[in-house]
């Protein structure tokens, strides 16, 4: 039921299915960009040469810039850490130094605004 009207007022979506519908859309542009891009190249370029060849090697090429393209943001994700990319409601517990990585945060921070 969320975004409904839940007793009288408008219930927030959740910020992950944002930031999820955000990644999914990045990946098809990532992929289909460089994709049209280089098969247009390559009809343009058949047009002009009167050849048959260019659009299918340059789509193969577009085909290899989506997946390098594609690769590379998955693993910027991936190496990103899930704290970062995330806020949760929930502190995560740290059992190294007894504490929530929130709370280690807002020391942190008051720390920096009292310098």
């Amino acid at each position: 039921m969320t975004g409904y009207l839940k007793k009288g007022r408008a219930v927030k979506y959740n910020r992950n299915v944002y930031q999820a519908l955000t990644m999914i859309t990045q990946f098809g542009i990532n992929m289909l960009v460089p994709i049209f891009l280089c098969s247009f190249v390559g009809m343009f370029l058949d047009r002009k040469l009167g050849t048959s060849f260019w659009m299918i090697l340059l789509f193969f090429v577009g085909t290899l810039a989506g997946f390098t393209n594609v690769f590379r943001f998955a693993k910027r994700i991936y190496e990103t850490p899930a704290v970062t990319r995330r806020r949760s409601t929930a502190p995560v517990h740290d059992a190294k130094e007894g504490g929530t990585a929130c709370a280690r945060q807002e020391a942190t921070d008051s720390q920096d605004t009292q310098k």
